[in-house]
Parts: C-alpha cells; structure tokens; sequence
C-alpha cells in the first residue's frame, strides 16, 4: 500500500468522524457530568487501543489543554498486575469485565476502543459495565459489530483497522475538548 492510498483512508475514516462531531460533544458534556459529580471513567482496549484507551484517561487525570483539577479515569489495559492475574486465573476474555465488576459504579461511564469490535474480553467487559449499571460506550470500526450491538453508544467508523486508529486518536482528543468545554466553571479551576 502506497503513502498515498493510506492517506487517503485515513481521509475517508475522518470525514466519517466529522460526521460524529455532536456525538462527541454530547458525550464531553455526560463525561463533565458525571466526573464532576465524583464518577469516573474506565476505558480499555486491546494493543494500539489500549495505547488510546491509555492516552484519553491520562488527558483527563491531567490535563487537555486546560490548567484545571484531575479526574478519576483508569485505563483498565495498564493495571498490569490485575491482566496477568486476571489472564491466568480467569481466562483472558475476563482481563477487562473483572475490573469492570471491581470499579464501576452507576454514576461511572465505561469506553471500550476496537478497531474490529470483536474482541471477547471487551464484549464481556460491555457486559460487565451494563450489570453495575454504567453508562457503556464504544469508538469502533464499522458498524454492525458484535461491541456496537454490546453498547449503549458507539461511535463507529469505517475504514481499514489502521485508518480507524489514527481517526480514532483524534476522536478521543475531540472528545477531551469537549469534556473541558462543558465542565462549570467551578470544576474548570486547578484547585
């Protein structure tokens, strides 16, 4: 494949996005809610998604663009120690849902990043999130998928799995910046 022809992919993926931009905005605006409300978030994925999943909870314990104060985000993919625990005692397909189980609260929201939507420890996990009665969402690949089905809100794009990551990487810095923008001005301070 050709310089060329991935870019243009990846042009077809973001023009997908685009497309998505109230959704993202909408969803700033529940994330504000409800992690300034004390909730939190809990992200995971597998491989290059779990490397996204990662980056979005790092914005949000830090920082975006704005100076304010943290809030709760886990990337569930980075408890390494709970994985490989999980993994072998439980089978992988378990790695995410166990967290899930563990952490999240009805007032928490759970983001589950694919590029395939197929991956049977982020459908459990989908699951998981649903019985402690979160709020379930998922950025994947090309709809219809058995984690769009799983979900209560996706955010699907097509494209070749490479094209849906790199959409996907500034699906979650939109995502940030519309989680700053929504959050009341009390909560916008670095105290």
């Amino acid at each position: 494949m050709s310089v060329e022809t991935h870019l243009d992919g990846l042009a077809r993926s973001l023009a997908a996005l685009r497309t998505q931009a109230p959704r993202l905005t909408r969803w700033g605006g529940v994330l504000a809610r409800r992690l300034g409300d004390g909730g939190r978030l809990l992200a995971a994925g597998n491989g290059g998604s779990a490397a996204e999943a990662q980056h979005l909870t790092a914005e949000l314990v830090g920082r975006f663009r704005d100076d304010r104060r943290p809030f709760s985000a886990i990337a569930l993919c980075a408890e390494t120690s709970s994985v490989t625990a999980i993994g072998n005692d439980y089978g992988y397909d378990q790695v995410f849902a166990r967290q899930v189980t563990a952490h999240a609260r009805p007032n928490d929201v759970v983001l589950l990043l694919s590029t395939s939507g197929r991956s049977a420890n982020l459908l459990e996990a989908a699951a998981a999130g649903r019985e402690a009665g979160a709020h379930v969402w998922a950025m994947t690949g090309a709809a219809p998928n058995p984690l769009a089905d799983a979900v209560d809100e996706v955010l699907a794009l097509p494209g070749e799995p490479a094209n849906v990551q790199e959409a996907q990487l500034v699906a979650v810095h939109a995502l940030c910046a519309a989680f700053e923008a929504a959050l009341p001005s009390g909560l916008r301070s670095a105290s």
